[in-house]
């Protein structure tokens, strides 16, 4: 009796799409919890910020190789010219975005740096309209707004305005725009190889051109305690490998913009943990205003489904 291939069944077919979306925001929603614990991590470690870039950026980069450098050699040799162009611009713009978002805080106060350099979403809306031509909704401008309304609030209190500080908010103004560069140029190259054959050499160049500073700046890179050693490991797998990496991974599947919005999560979940790690009770203004960065986030992802 001869066997026959049984083709899926509408419902099966179905079944099998919903289960894939629902894979893809459980990814996004755990790599935003995992990116969130950076901002903890920093501050438990012991070291100058540009010294921790490097150690995150590095030691990341070298616990993927095994696992990178074999299987991407094939998929980087089917690249373009241009394709490596904007790979090599995606690694130059996430080493901008540390360089200016972490000198920034030398300068002006957390809040500020948070607030300017959440404003990614505006950049991305703005080059995905006028450079990319796509359409932007009106809920998805509203969700950008609430969202980055609900960031602004979630820092008020802190809000600096002094000469100094209009040094460190054009910095993290800076760090923004790297940002949103980084994720538009990776998203060029994200969708043509998978995503260990985009962060490895991202994260590697990054973290390459941060070294460079540190020893041009003299920045002691090994005489740490054994605590402020293992944040910087920790802040190689969870908030970089396990939180960067998702949201590059879901650049194949999500729209810039989304994710963009999306990572306006970060000082939700940062501010939750600091409560449970460090003992950091919120005021009344940040919850108010996390819970207009999670409306907003809601929106743009439903946004997200209708297209």
């Amino acid at each position: 009796m001869k066997s026959r291939e049984l083709s899926p069944t509408p419902q099966r077919a179905l079944g099998e799409t919903v289960k894939g979306h629902a894979y893809r925001w459980i990814v996004l929603g755990l790599g935003i919890v995992a990116i969130s614990t950076g901002s903890i991590l920093i501050r438990l470690a012991q070291a100058p910020s540009l010294v921790v870039g490097v150690w995150r950026l590095l030691l990341a980069a070298l616990l993927l190789t095994p696992w990178a450098l074999p299987s991407s050699r094939r998929e980087w040799r089917r690249l373009e010219r241009g394709d490596v162009g904007w790979l090599v611009l995606a690694g130059v713009a996430l080493a901008l975005h540390f360089i200016t978002w972490i000198s920034s805080l030398s300068y002006t106060t957390v809040a500020s740096s948070v607030i300017l350099v959440s404003t990614n979403p505006i950049f991305v809306g703005l080059a995905s309209h006028f450079l990319l031509g796509e359409h932007l909704s009106r809920r998805s401008v509203l969700a950008v707004a609430m969202a980055m309304l609900g960031t602004v609030i979630v820092s008020y209190g802190d809000w600096a305005f002094t000469g100094q500080a209009l040094w460190g908010d054009f910095l993290a103004l800076m760090g923004a725009v790297a940002a949103s560069a980084y994720i538009l140029f990776g998203r060029a190259v994200r969708r043509k190889v998978s995503t260990l054959a985009y962060i490895w050499p991202c994260y590697a160049l990054a973290g390459a051109i941060l070294l460079f500073l540190c020893i041009f700046r003299g920045l002691p890179l090994l005489s740490y305690d054994l605590r402020t050693l293992l944040c910087f490991l920790l802040l190689a797998v969870v908030p970089q490998i396990m939180g960067h990496s998702s949201f590059n991974w879901a650049l194949a599947h999500f729209s810039p913009l989304f994710i963009t919005v999306a990572l306006l999560g970060e000082p939700v979940g940062a501010t939750i943990l600091a409560f449970f790690i460090l003992g950091e009770i919120p005021p009344l203004s940040t919850l108010g205003g996390g819970v207009l960065v999670l409306l907003g986030i809601y929106l743009a992802s439903y946004e997200e489904r209708r297209h």
